[in-house]
């Protein structure tokens, strides 16, 4: 087959639109399709309409149905993209104010958190909240015991409560304790955001709450009704630290980000889980 910028016209408008008005023609006979035969668009479009009634279908990550389109929100992005943005879009205009447990020095919320009208970083170590302030990240600080949040902020304190790569810092008892709390706080949305799987991790700078405790599996979040995205690609492609683990890091970076479409869509084999809990609905 030639690449598609050589191939005719409408053929190259076959393959390019995602085929979402053509979705109806998947199950037709040969004849009704485009020349009597499979065309690339009719098998993607067979492929998707099976991954759709499993639960997998990218419909909502498509909007307008383009590919090219789906190729620059998930592939031509670049490290940790998808995560931001699929945060800002869970939280900015639905949210109005976000308590952020073990926000550290640089919380992902940093690059969309002057959107939200109110927001509150507590962490436990005071460095981590000193640069995160400097930064001026979030509008409100606290330096305290996460687990002590609860009765500093009452239930249903916060529309969201996030803890993003926090969970794992606890034994596993602990950690179901930390959703526990967050679930009481939070009146809209929980998202916890953390490695598939148990991430060995030692203390670092000068912080012993980095120490990694436990590992959660995507079941342990869809039990509680959660409903769980794998990010940062598939999970061999990366390690300690989330960095890649093929060298040099800038192809290892680039080869796992080619993976983000499949992880997201089928998380158990992702590197990381991103799990929200839409209490109003729960």
């Amino acid at each position: 087959m030639l690449p598609v910028a050589l191939q005719p016209y409408k053929q190259r408008e076959a393959l390019m639109w995602w085929p979402e008005a053509r979705l109806p023609c998947v199950d037709a006979p040969p004849d009704s399709r485009v020349g009597g035969t499979r065309t690339p668009a009719w098998m993607l479009a067979r492929l998707l309409r099976g991954m759709e009634r499993r639960g997998y279908g990218p419909r909502r990550m498509l909007p307008g149905g383009n590919l090219f389109q789906f190729l620059k929100r998930e592939v031509l992005v670049g490290e940790h993209e998808v995560l931001h943005r699929t945060l800002k879009e869970a939280l900015v205009g639905t949210c109005d104010s976000v308590l952020d447990i073990g926000c550290g020095s640089r919380s992902p919320l940093h690059s969309f958190s002057k959107l939200i009208p109110h927001t509150v970083g507590i962490d436990g170590h005071a460095t981590s909240i000193e640069r995160s302030r400097a930064a001026g990240i979030h509008r409100e600080y606290h330096q305290m015991e996460l687990m002590e949040a609860g009765q500093r902020f009452g239930p249903k304190s916060f529309d969201a409560v996030v803890a993003l790569d926090v969970i794992e810092h606890f034994e596993k008892p602990d950690g179901f304790r930390l959703l526990e709390m967050m679930e009481s706080m939070a009146r809209k949305r929980v998202i916890i955001f953390t490695p598939n799987g148990f991430l060995p991790q030692d203390e670092w700078d000068s912080n012993v709450h980095q120490v990694h405790r436990s590992g959660w599996e995507v079941y342990d979040f869809e039990l509680r009704g959660y409903r769980v995205t794998g990010m940062s690609g598939w999970k061999p492609l990366r390690g300690d630290y989330a960095l890649p683990t093929i060298r040099p890091f800038r192809l290892g970076s680039r080869l796992s980000i080619l993976t983000e479409p499949f992880a997201t869509r089928f998380p158990q084999y992702a590197f990381q889980l991103l799990a929200i809990r839409d209490m109003e609905a729960s």
